[in-house]
């Protein structure tokens, strides 16, 4: 159920606001171009600046708009477990096929707090949980020997692994199985992922270019890797422009130039500068995104 290209979603504002409109829009142009799924509320959707009203009916704005079409994984993590309950209980009742469950940051747990953290979402509420490990923001390493541990409990199904690591991701994949389902979350490995025995991708770039990373899976898991391996070197460029700067200041900007959101961004981020927008609009020109 959660494999392939799966978006993590921006999360469009106007006026300081969500706008919903643009959201129900981004959330058609994904499911009109291939898209296997929708992740509201991570990292790359602000979540770190919504309130919790927001992030509540950002959620359900979601559901709604995808219709049972494609499975809603919901982004619920939190640095305080409680806190992180809360949010995976009412993503369960609005009706989110499961739950994406970032490390909890800043604290920096050890690992068996890790554990016990995971263990306490999961018995707490019966929703499919995909485990989150992205180092670089939180400051703490989900590590294999844990995960294996965590993949022993009957809702927690996989894991989004950023690490950057192919070393990490082929230990995961060795110690849990094959049906735990391991994800890139770094666009630039979805190809090496995959060939390692991932299942997909829960991918930045494809908001930009949701058709070419969808098609990029499928190619993949079709058996035609020289299609795979070309979409893979294709996507290269985008996936280097939107890290110019901190994600989703790029991706955002991107939408923006190609006239689907207004590309505002809450405080502590901020425009792009003028070099690297730059860079941005002639990669997205030369990718074939703008005009």
């Amino acid at each position: 159920m959660f494999t392939g290209s799966i978006v993590a979603l921006v999360t469009p504002f106007r006026d300081g606001r969500v706008d919903e409109k643009g959201l129900r829009e981004l959330i058609e142009y994904q499911m009109d171009n291939g898209t296997n799924g929708i992740v509201p509320c991570g990292t790359t959707g602000e979540s770190a600046t919504l309130s919790h009203k927001e992030h509540q009916h950002l959620v359900e704005i979601t559901v709604d708009a995808v219709r049972k079409l494609v499975p809603v994984i919901a982004g619920t993590g939190s640095n305080s477990t409680e806190e992180a309950v809360s949010l995976t209980q009412h993503a369960l009742v609005a009706g989110a096929d499961a739950s994406l469950m970032i490390t909890p940051y800043y604290n920096k747990p050890t690992q068996e707090g890790l554990y016990q953290h995971f263990c306490k979402v999961a018995s707490e509420v019966e929703i499919p949980i995909i485990l989150y490990n992205v180092p670089s923001r939180t400051g703490v390493n989900l590590l294999p020997s844990t995960v294996a541990r965590l993949a022993k409990i009957g809702n927690i199904v996989g894991i989004k692994e950023a690490s950057g690591s192919l070393q990490q991701i082929i230990d995961i994949i060795a110690l849990c199985g094959e049906d735990f389902i391991v994800l890139s979350g770094d666009d630039f490995l979805v190809l090496p992922i995959l060939a390692v025995g991932g299942k997909g991708v829960i991918s930045v770039v494809a908001n930009v270019a949701p058709r070419d990373m969808a098609e990029l899976v499928r190619a993949f898991q079709g058996g035609n890797l020289a299609r795979a391996k070309a979409l893979q070197y294709k996507l290269r460029p985008l996936n280097d422009a939107m890290f110019l700067e901190t994600n989703p200041i790029p991706v955002k900007t991107a939408l923006a130039l190609m006239g689907k959101i207004s590309g505002e961004l809450r405080l502590p981020l901020c425009s792009m500068a003028e070099p690297n927008l730059n860079r941005l609009q002639a990669t997205l020109k030369e990718y074939g995104v703008l005009a």
